[in-house]
């Protein structure tokens, strides 16, 4: 009987475990040090034709449209268009405008995560390979 470790190989799960954590661990201190910051308003411009600004506001004139004609007839294709394309272009216009941004870290911080993330990933992967 053979002694098989992380993914059927001698690569050991210890090391398969502290590099999974590590990982973790990394990924964790990386997404919490990304700040969002969203700028988006009633105002603010969500696509451009030309030399023509459509805003935020303007997209909620076809979905009022769109509204009163599936009041009118539930089955009016048009109503329907109109009211799914208005809240499809709010919801990409709205996404469109998040920004990421990495918070000020020290330069430790900084490596800390990178060795964390990037090194778990290399014990990860090496608890993966036979050792001979």
């Amino acid at each position: 009987m053979s002694n098989r470790g992380a993914g059927g190989t001698r690569g050991g799960v210890g090391r398969f475990f502290l590099g999974l954590a590590m990982m973790i661990a990394g990924g964790y201190l990386f997404l919490s040090s990304i700040k969002i910051v969203n700028n988006f308003s009633m105002g603010y411009s969500l696509y451009r034709i030309g030399d023509l600004s459509l805003t935020s506001g303007m997209v909620l004139v076809p979905f009022i449209f769109g509204i009163g004609l599936i009041f009118y007839n539930s089955k009016n294709f048009l109503g329907w268009l109109l009211a799914t394309a208005s809240l499809l272009m709010l919801l990409f216009g709205v996404i469109a405008s998040i920004n990421f941004r990495l918070a000020p870290m020290s330069a430790f911080e900084l490596i800390t995560i990178l060795v964390l993330a990037v090194g778990g990933g290399g014990i990860f992967l090496s608890s993966l390979q036979d050792l001979q």
